[in-house]
Parts: C-alpha cells; sequence; structure tokens
C-alpha cells in the first residue's frame, strides 16, 4: 500500500474512533451519526447531537480517543443484507437513508471497532487500535454543516479533526495553520480598509477606496499588456434574454449557477393572476420558463460570438480578439463562499478571439507568453494543466480529437514532452483547455490563468468568414484568462504578500506628514510633484501629533512615508520612512525621490528600495 494510502486508512480510522468517543462522552441514545470522511489534513464527522460541541469538549474528546486507541480493540469488516443494516442502524436515521439510497445488489460492509460500536462502511481500516497508537491528532473545529450539502435538510455538527502520522508532522502543519490565519486575506483586508461583505449581497464584494484604487491598478495593469498584443476591449450587457444562453449551451449546462430574472406569464385574465398581493390584490405570475426569462450572465463567451457577427468577415481580419473587464454573476451554495476565493460577482481578464486553425498555435503561444509576464509581474510561479473531453461534451468527436491535439502539440513545444500534467475528462462542455496552475506562498495551487480551444459556440451562433477562395468557413473561438476571477487573485495577491504589497500596486504609494501646519504648502509641492508623475498620494494636513500621523499610514503599510518639516521645506529635500525598514534617509533632493519612485512605478518593481543620503 502506498504511502498516501495509508495515510488515508488512518485518517478514516480516527474518523471511526472520534465517532465513537462521542458515542461514549454523549451517550449512543442520544447521538445521530452521518458520515465521516478523511479529508486533505485530517477527517471530519457530521452528527446531531443533544447540544452544539464547544471548544472546552475538545480536549475530552481527544482524551476519550487516546483512551480508546489504548484499548487496542480488533477491527472487523462484515458484510451483511439490506434487512440486516436497516434492522443494525433501525435507530439511525442518517444511516437508514444511506442504506435504502443502495442499489439493489449492492454489497453492504460494516465496521466494528471493538463489540460496541458499529459503522456503515466501505473501508478500507485497520485491523486494529494499536496501529494508531503513534497517530498524532488535535480537534481543528466545530461548524455548522447540512445533511447532503443540502440547506433545506437537517442541520448537523461537524468536527473536523487534524491527523498526521506523527507528532513533528502535526506540529509542522500546524504552525503551517496558524501562518495561514496570519496571512487570511479577510483578516489583513479588513485591516487595510480594502473591502467588506454584507449578508444582503452574499459573496459579493464591496470594493471600499482604498481596494477599489486597486482593483483598478491591475485592470489598468492588464489592459496594458493587452493593448501591446493587440486587443481590443468590448463591454456587453449584463443580462441577456434566455435565449442567447439557449444557443450557446449554457442553458442545458449551467442554468443552475445562473441568477434569473424570471419572465412574466402574458395576458391579464384571473386565471393568468395569482391574489396574494398586498390586501389581495392579485400579482402576476412569474416563471423561468417563460420567454422573457433574462439571465445575469455567468461567462462573457455569448456576447462575443454576437460581436464577431455583426458584420461579415473576411481571413485577413482574423484574429479578431475581444477582452472583457465586465462583472459576471455565478451562483453559489453558501457553504461554498469563501471571502474573495469564491464569490459570486467578479470580473475576469476574459478574451474571445477569433482565429482561422492556421493560427491557433501562434494566438495560444502568445497567450502562454503573456502569462508568463503577468505571473513573473508578481514574482508567481506556475504549472500548466491539459484537461480534456468531458463526459457532457457538444459536438462531433472527431473535432474535439483534432482540438485536443492542437492543444497537445502546443504544450510538447512549450514545455516539453511531459512538463505538464494531463486532467482526463475536465476540459468545458465546448472544448480542451490549459488550466494554468499558480503557487500560492503556502504552497497550495490555484487554477487562475485558462486557455480554451472551442470549435462548438462559432457552430452554435452560425460565425463564419470568407477564406481565400471566397468560400465561407467557421472560425475557432480561444477563450482566454490570465488572472482569471480579479476578486480571487488579489485575495491571493494579499496572502501572498501578507498585505505588503510591491510598490506600484498599493492603494497609496507615499504618504506625505508635514510636522506642522506650517509645513503644509511644502507638503502640497511635494505632492504635487508626485501626482505629476502618476504617482499616488496620500497626505495628511491636520494639525494632529506628527507620529500620530505615521502610525496611521503604517497600519495601512503604505510603502513610503515623507516627513517634512522646516529643514526639508528649506532645502526642497525629503526625509522618507520605508516599510519594513528601522532606518531613516534624510536630506533626500525632492528630484532624486521622484524620479526613483517614477522609475520604481514604471518597472513594477517588486522590491522597496531606500534612497541614499545625499
Amino acid at each position: 500500500m502506498e504511502k498516501e494510502e495509508i495515510l488515508q486508512v488512518y485518517r478514516h480510522s480516527l474518523a471511526h474512533i472520534m465517532a465513537k468517543a462521542v458515542f461514549e462522552i454523549f451517550g449512543k441514545e442520544n447521538v445521530q451519526y452521518a458520515i465521516g470522511p478523511e479529508i486533505a489534513d485530517g477527517c471530519y464527522y457530521d452528527f446531531v447531537l443533544p447540544r452544539p460541541v464547544t471548544e472546552d469538549d475538545f480536549k475530552t474528546i481527544e482524551n476519550k480517543m487516546h483512551e480508546i486507541i489504548k484499548r487496542r480493540e480488533d477491527w472487523r469488516r462484515e458484510e451483511i443484507t439490506k434487512e440486516k443494516a436497516l434492522e443494525l442502524f433501525q435507530n439511525q436515521r442518517f444511516k437508514t437513508e444511506l442504506i435504502n439510497d443502495l442499489p439493489e445488489g449492492e454489497v453492504i460492509s460494516i465496521y466494528w471497532t471493538g463489540d460496541d460500536f458499529v459503522d456503515l462502511c466501505r473501508g478500507p481500516h485497520v485491523e486494529n487500535s494499536q496501529m494508531l497508537m503513534s497517530a498524532a491528532f488535535q480537534i481543528k473545529s466545530a461548524s455548522g454543516a447540512y445533511w447532503r450539502g443540502d440547506e433545506k435538510r437537517d442541520q448537523l455538527q461537524r468536527i473536523y479533526l487534524y491527523a498526521f502520522p506523527s507528532k513533528d508532522e502535526l506540529k509542522k502543519h500546524l504552525a503551517w495553520v496558524k501562518e495561514a490565519l496570519e496571512r487570511d486575506h479577510k483578516k489583513i483586508g479588513a485591516q487595510l480598509d480594502l473591502f467588506m461583505f454584507q449578508e444582503t449581497a452574499p459573496g459579493m464584494a464591496y470594493w471600499l477606496p482604498r481596494g477599489w484604487k486597486m482593483y483598478q491598478t491591475l485592470l489598468k495593469f492588464s489592459r496594458e499588456v493587452q493593448e501591446r498584443h493587440g486587443y481590443s476591449e468590448i463591454s456587453a450587457p449584463l443580462i441577456n434574454n434566455k435565449k442567447l444562453w439557449l444557443i450557446s449551451g449554457h442553458w442545458a449546462h449551467y442554468v443552475n449557477n445562473m441568477f434569473l430574472v424570471p419572465g412574466i406569464t402574458k395576458g391579464t385574465d384571473a386565471a393568468d393572476l395569482i391574489g396574494n398581493g398586498e390586501g389581495g390584490a392579485a400579482v402576476p405570475t412569474y416563471s423561468p420558463l417563460m420567454d422573457d426569462t433574462m439571465a445575469a450572465k455567468p461567462m462573457n463567451c455569448p456576447n462575443a460570438m454576437l460581436a464577431f457577427k455583426r458584420k461579415s468577415r473576411s481571413y485577413k481580419d482574423l484574429p479578431i480578439r475581444y477582452s472583457e473587464m465586465d462583472v459576471l454573476h455565478r451562483k453559489e451554495k453558501s457553504g461554498q463562499m469563501n471571502g474573495l476565493f469564491r464569490v459570486q460577482e467578479f470580473r475576469q481578464d476574459d478574451d474571445h478571439t477569433f482565429v482561422t486553425e492556421e493560427q491557433i498555435k501562434d494566438e495560444i503561444m502568445d497567450v502562454i507568453s503573456i502569462a508568463d509576464e503577468i505571473y513573473r509581474t508578481f514574482g508567481i510561479t506556475y504549472r500548466a494543466e491539459f484537461s480534456t473531453r468531458p463526459e457532457d461534451f457538444m459536438g462531433d468527436i472527431e473535432v474535439w480529437n483534432r482540438a485536443e491535439a492542437n492543444l497537445k502539440a502546443i504544450l510538447d513545444e512549450k514545455y516539453g514532452e511531459g512538463g505538464y500534467e494531463i486532467n482526463e475528462g475536465d476540459g468545458a462542455f465546448y472544448g480542451p483547455k490549459i488550466d494554468l496552475q499558480i503557487k500560492d506562498a503556502l504552497g497550495r495551487e490555484w487554477q487562475c490563468g485558462t486557455v480554451q480551444l472551442d470549435f462548438q459556440l462559432p457552430h452554435n451562433f452560425g460565425l463564419t468568414y470568407a477564406d481565400h477562395d471566397g468560400s465561407l468557413k467557421m472560425p475557432v473561438v480561444i477563450h482566454r484568462a490570465i488572472f482569471g476571477s480579479f476578486e480571487r487573485f488579489i485575495g491571493i495577491l494579499i496572502e501572498n504578500f501578507k498585505g505588503d504589497f510591491p510598490m506600484w500596486m498599493c492603494p497609496y504609494e507615499v504618504a506625505i506628514v508635514p510636522i506642522r501646519t506650517s509645513h503644509n504648502e511644502y507638503a502640497e509641492k511635494v505632492k504635487a510633484a508626485l501626482e505629476e508623475k502618476g504617482i499616488r498620494v496620500e497626505a495628511d494636513f491636520t494639525d494632529a501629533n506628527m507620529q500620530t500621523k505615521i502610525k496611521k499610514f503604517k497600519v495601512f503599510k503604505d510603502p513610503y512615508i515623507l516627513v517634512l518639516g522646516d529643514k526639508e521645506a528649506e532645502t526642497e529635500t525629503v526625509s522618507v520612512n520605508m516599510r519594513g525598514c528601522k532606518e531613516q534617509a534624510h536630506n533626500i533632493p525632492l528630484s532624486a525621490f521622484v524620479e526613483l519612485i517614477t522609475k520604481m512605478d514604471r518597472e513594477r518593481s517588486l522590491e522597496l528600495i531606500l534612497p541614499k543620503e545625499q
């Protein structure tokens, strides 16, 4: 058995030990237990208990688990009939439901831990609890969960357990968790006043002034790069009639993740109205089945197709690159949303490029060069992943084979054969894709960039261009994003830099602190000199104490704080406090500082530079 498989067995077995501990603490007759799978760093188990589990219970449960393990009980697998299983778990409604859902003839296996605890499980598990003696574990948390992830079903208590083969591995993981908490973008975002969330708009960020400045800086960067590579930006309606999504195929494949504006039944007859309005007044009947149903767009693709189709095209026009930065909406389950990492409203650095088949290679190579430039600017590394035809693919299989062959050849040339991973069956329903998985400061991977080859949407929308000989041919569409969701990418950057952003992307690059109000006039001059070069500057012209002003800007992690007094005003110099540096630079000519900051901003430097005293 491989090491990873052994770890899974240990963790799954510890989930059973945890369930048994909960039974013994709360009393078997008081506990309903649901499921308890292993997960990436341990396991969890879902229960209905007579009272909420709190942190005060964690040590009690852990101690009981150690006690159970020390009993060195044998584990016994048994295969039973459906009838016997229902009898055995007759007082456990979640187990009963799982058993009833099994198809006829399915092998039902149970595992006994000792003689007094049994669980419905496929296994495998350890043979004796003694094998868990060296395992290191610690309860992580207890939270709410819905049975089978359905918000309309029972609410359960989920107890999470960290579980590792040794104390040293657990210790290292706990140190990683501590670092992750310190880098948590939700916490840092609040500290830096970048964004907030409200329950009235779940999964939709409110970008505050400082955060929106940073957001706009990234949008500007993306637009600059795309402009150099020949992209043209368009903008399209945020909601479209259902007809568009039927043509594109999204209605069939994605409607459950779309925000709908239901249509209204036509007519004014009483039969078309429901008398449930205020004061018994009739109100219209709404239905997503009506022809006038609208949907907020989850993707930009169909609108780009319409923009291409608006007039006749020639092979001489191709490639045509339509980038879009419009707002998108995708419906998520409440339990899946996670700060900026998983939202319901976001923007992408989206693009749809229309090419001939002969242009595919050069175009995708250029897209990858854009990804290389953008990720390198942030000091980010990535790996490529090739996703092939899914089960619910649309279109002709021969077209798919050709598309996959094209992408594989490009990947082989760019990264070398074997220099990328193949993710079988994970392509989009309309075409295969290359996903760019970036690695963050904590070693986690995130799918941000994507390049998707599409022969289907041009067919659905009847797109054509006139070829050399005058015949009409269908273009190929390349879907492309590099940042992916700006929201997710910003969340990653917050955690990567721990809020200490490179100067060029900070909401404000320089803060100005006049020591007294008599120095405000010079401070205004310094501010104007920097702003003239496009540097984002904030200043405090109040009569507050100098240290109070400096502390305020340090809280926001401004890269440079300029302190201006009599000497600076007389000599047209600045004194510089640099973020993360205990030293202060004095007697820096204003012109030299402006030149240095402008150069760093233009080069999008990752590091700060302390000016040298002159």
